[in-house]
């Protein structure tokens, strides 16, 4: 299957399929046509020696300084020279090729006046596997990401680093090797290529469609511990969140009681309080709140996928270039702090539900720790100190990168969003978020072995896919292993495929 990339309609499960699945691409011709035009109606400004920043002047604090015709030539070179400035290590090659299949999506409106050349190369490079190498830091998302679109650029020089065929190569022969032709740079040409937030904007898509399963997979593993914990199944019924008119609650409450169907607690064959606690009946709210949270930032996300985050930006039709602020990476950046955050808020209702399985006190008659040798046994009291310093660790992460503005190139570049550690930090959080819920997936499988009562459909699938990995805990044994066991589990979602494929789709 081909993706054909018209410069509209580039959903989050698209840049999946071709970041993380190679599925080929292709330019629409239409796509292709509003190129050249845009194009043609530059190199006659050039010709007529129109001021345009960053085709003929200088960027940054230096654009008053226009200039020639010589320097014209040379200088989108020395711009991607200047700008190839990150840190660290490479950054993963999904991350790359997410943000090239949106930068092709940005030229492909057709004002962003570089060479269509540029443009096929970045299509070339996508469908022979040949993968910038970018480092992880550098860029404060605004002028867009330019230190990593920068070590992009490099390649269509003839010049940086790239992974081919899993190997690290010099760009040049990357090229070679995969029979793409290098087609150096022009004037506009280097700043067409890193003028956008498309890095922070791929990496938040790809965390977005992550974020999304692990949600999923957190209403399994509540179903499970509400399920051992013998919770009042009321507080789930999809009408109590109807009446109120969050479409995240409704969406929770409808997959919580999809997992139970079929159980003894949900039929009433098992007694139960009026009322549970907050961390049990709040449960459909609070994964609620943060399934909204999910889906205002992917409409922000999939607005920026889709629209022109370019500067200047040119209007072949009116034969006009405007120069503005639409590289900056704001609106994905604010939205993207708040989705990390709902990660982290359903992190800490985990580990509270975990913490109710543990404690005698208040675990409605499992024994202490989830083993039959307390005293001799300390069964997971230690998995909850796993947990809690994972969340801590979120709880740092997820105060908010877009107000940590640190103003830059003598301060003609006074704001700026700082959107790339809000998309690294988020990587960061889930990470953990994949930790903690493996613990609670843990606990509750562990609790269910204890109660003799039937259970959920859905429950009864997550159960025996836990129970695939790790055993029973009967006697004390190093945790480190099942504990890494869950985390590769949650992240690898086995456990959602197999339980939609018992319960159906849980949205």
């Amino acid at each position: 299957m081909t993706y054909i990339i018209k410069g509209a309609g580039l959903t989050i499960e698209d840049v999946v399929r071709v970041a993380r699945n190679r599925e080929q691409v292709e330019l629409h011709p239409d796509a292709l046509a509003r190129i050249k035009k845009c194009r043609a109606m530059l190199e006659k400004k050039i010709e007529a020696k129109e001021i345009m920043y960053g085709v003929n002047t200088g960027i940054g604090e230096f654009s008053e300084v226009v200039l020639n015709d010589d320097q014209v030539k040379e200088f989108q070179k020395y711009l991607i020279y200047n700008h190839a400035a990150g840190i660290g290590d490479a950054m993963p090659e999904d991350h790359v090729r997410a943000a090239m299949l949106g930068r092709i999506n940005v030229h492909a409106h057709g004002n962003s006046g570089i060479r269509p050349e540029i443009t096929l190369t970045l299509v070339n490079m996508l469908n022979k596997g040949v993968t910038p190498y970018v480092c992880k830091k550098g860029s404060v998302g605004a002028s867009g990401d330019l230190a990593p679109m920068s070590q992009i650029a490099l390649l269509l020089l003839g010049e940086g680093k790239a992974f081919y065929e899993d190997t690290l190569l010099d760009g040049k022969k990357a090229f070679a090797k995969a029979g793409i032709k290098i087609p150096g740079l022009m004037a506009r040409d280097g700043l067409g290529i890193i003028n956008g937030s498309n890095v922070l904007t791929a990496m938040s898509a790809l965390f977005l469609y992550d974020a999304n399963n692990w949600l999923k997979q957190a209403e399994i593993a509540a179903a499970m511990s509400l399920e051992a914990l013998k919770a009042n199944m009321g507080p789930y019924t999809s009408r109590l969140h109807e009446v109120r008119g969050f479409e995240g609650a409704v969406r929770s409450a409808r997959a919580i009681e999809k997992l139970v169907h079929g159980g003894d607690l949900k039929m009433g064959k098992v007694g139960h309080k009026v009322q549970d606690a907050y961390s049990m009946r709040s449960t459909p709210q609070v994964i609620g709140t943060a399934h909204d949270a999910l889906a205002y930032a992917r409409s922000q996300v999939e607005i920026e996928l889709n629209g022109v985050g370019d500067n200047p930006i040119f209007f072949p039709e009116d034969n006009l270039a405007l120069s503005g602020a639409n590289f900056q990476g704001s609106p994905v950046a604010l939205p993207m702090d708040m989705a990390g955050i709902a990660i982290t808020m359903v992190s800490v209702l985990s580990e509270r539900r975990m913490n109710r399985l543990n404690n005698p006190a208040l675990s409605g008659g499992l024994p202490a720790f989830l083993t039959q040798g307390a005293g001799m046994f300390s069964g997971l009291m230690l998995s909850q100190y796993t947990a809690d310093m994972q969340i801590v660790e979120q709880r740092i992460l997820s105060a908010p990168a877009s107000i940590q503005s640190i103003p830059a190139a003598a301060d003609q570049e006074d704001f700026v969003s700082m959107g790339m550690n809000t998309a690294i930090k988020n990587f960061q959080i889930l990470d953990n978020a994949y930790g903690i819920l493996g613990i609670e997936f843990m606990a509750a499988a562990q609790a269910l072995d204890f109660r003799e009562y039937s259970f959920g459909k859905g429950v009864q699938k997550a159960h025996e896919v836990v129970r695939r990995h790790v055993e029973f805990l009967d006697i004390d044994r190093p945790l480190h292993k099942d504990h890494n066991a869950m985390k590769k589990l949650v992240e690898s979602c086995e456990i959602l495929r197999d339980v939609e494929q018992t319960v159906g789709p849980l949205e």
